[in-house]
């Protein structure tokens, strides 16, 4: 069964909350060691709350939507009582004293959280190999990296350990994962959901996403999730915000749903992609068309300017977000613990910020932005929808020595969404010598409905 039919045996007294959540506790318990998804699990907490779960429904009182689904949290994302390192030894002991606003929401709808994922050190990556808490195996294609920088959260997914998982995606942070692992991830349209309570990478880039096994799973923790936060200062007020379980279901009962839509595809992403995959995902996307899809071709000319744009703005974001870790109130002073890439991405931001730099390299990449901005909405103007590659090579395998540049090369493709505000999500296409690959789905802002209806309608294919 799908995450909403599960959702309805568990309220119907057909399934148990608690025997859902011992069934991901015995995973964890038989494979976590081997593949390191999760850093830390509270059973008791949780089986509480499955308990009070199943008391309410077994005496006839009101549950919320969510009741008896399994949450694991990105631990970067505060969660009371849990450590929020952000797989840092700077943070190694902070304990989160506070909920983040879409943990609240979370439990408020009776969602159940298990515990908390492994990531990039401060999400500063997309292979999860930084984390202080050792690297992440991926599920779906052992010995790989499960990509990053929410690899935990992803093969969290893939290994069953939890029916939804819930990260931070600041360049593809949940895409990228989700392509590598072979889950659904999504990136909402930037302020759709608060970040209160989220350790910062980069504020302007930064968002907060779900990752399940199916897209009813992500559409349920949207309607949950997606909500004004007057707390937050990016959280937007989306008048007319769709019911998105709603819109999943109903696309499962169409039999052309891509009727009427127009697809967008792009030479210049599959230009920097391994043919391999662009066989994969062109496979995918001929697929559509049998379901009413009209594909067309068009140019995206800016692909040179994204990567640079992105980590010039990454630097300078990520430099002022951590200078509140200077070890005096609590954990450590982030320079003197630090892995290699966060070091380089503090070093590099404190040189950037200078005033006699700023105008060279940070105002030009916002400039650059800009132009980004303007050419992928500009798509939207004869598409509904853009698709292509996630990532635009393959996961490799863990210990595997890569230069920085070929790392950073992972976020080709995705960081577009990031840079443009608009919302961006990667589900299965199929596999390239067993290992998943990803088809990227993008849409004009506020018209998030749309990918999850994509999504939907892929499963159903």
């Amino acid at each position: 069964m799908n995450i909403f039919e599960k959702s309805q045996a568990i309220k119907n007294q057909e399934l148990k909350a608690k025997d859902n959540l011992d069934n991901f506790i015995k995973i964890i318990d038989d494979n976590n060691e081997s593949i390191n998804a999760f850093l830390e699990i509270n059973k008791e907490a949780a089986t509480l709350k499955a308990e009070e779960i199943d008391k309410k429904i077994q005496n006839g009182e009101k549950t919320g939507s969510l009741a008896g689904l399994v949450f694991g949290i990105k631990a970067n994302i505060s969660v009371e009582d849990f450590i929020i390192s952000g797989a840092s030894k700077t943070l190694d002991n902070y304990q989160g004293s506070f909920n983040a606003t879409i943990v609240d929401k979370i439990i408020e709808e009776d969602g159940i959280i298990l515990g908390m994922t492994n990531l990039d050190e401060f999400a500063a990556g997309n292979s999860t190999e930084s984390s202080f808490y050792g690297p992440t195996n991926n599920p779906a294609a052992p010995g790989r990296i499960p990509g990053g920088s929410s690899g935990g959260g992803a093969a969290a997914i893939a290994a069953e350990m939890c029916d939804i998982s819930i990260c931070s995606d600041t360049g593809g942070s949940v895409r990228n994962p989700a392509s590598h692992c072979g889950v659904i991830g999504f990136k909402p349209t930037y302020g759709a959901i608060s970040r209160q309570g989220l350790l910062d990478l980069s504020m302007s880039l930064d968002q907060i996403g779900p990752m399940a096994n199916d897209s009813t799973g992500i559409a349920m923790a949207l309607d949950t999730i997606v909500a004004h936060d007057a707390t937050e200062c990016t959280s937007i007020d989306w008048t007319n915000k769709p019911n998105f379980t709603k819109a999943a279901l109903e696309v499962k009962e169409m039999e052309n749903p891509f009727e009427g839509v127009t697809i967008a595809v792009c030479d210049e992403f599959k230009n920097v992609t391994d043919d391999k995959i662009n066989e994969i995902v062109d496979k995918k996307i001929d697929q559509l068309s049998s379901l009413g899809a009209n594909v067309i071709n068009l140019s995206f000319n800016h692909i040179d300017l994204c990567l640079p744009t992105f980590y010039l703005i990454n630097y300078v974001e990520f430099f002022s977000a951590t200078r509140k870790y200077d070890g005096r109130k609590y954990g450590h002073k982030v320079e003197d613990v630090c892995g290699d890439e966060v070091l380089r991405r503090i070093e590099l931001g404190s040189y950037i910020s200078q005033k006699e730099f700023s105008g060279k390299y940070y105002k030009k990449a916002l400039q650059a932005r800009s132009l980004i901005k303007n050419e992928i909405n500009s798509l939207f103007k004869d598409a509904d929808l853009v698709m292509g590659p996630t990532v635009p090579k393959l996961p490799h395998k863990i210990g595997d020595k890569l230069e920085t540049m070929e790392i950073y090369a992972y976020d080709t493709l995705t960081v577009i969404a990031n840079l443009a505000g608009i919302p961006a999500g990667s589900i299965k296409a199929g596999e390239v010598d067993g290992i998943p690959v990803g088809l990227q789905i993008q849409a004009k802002a506020f018209e998030d409905e749309k990918i999850i209806k994509a999504f939907s309608a892929i499963e159903e294919l």
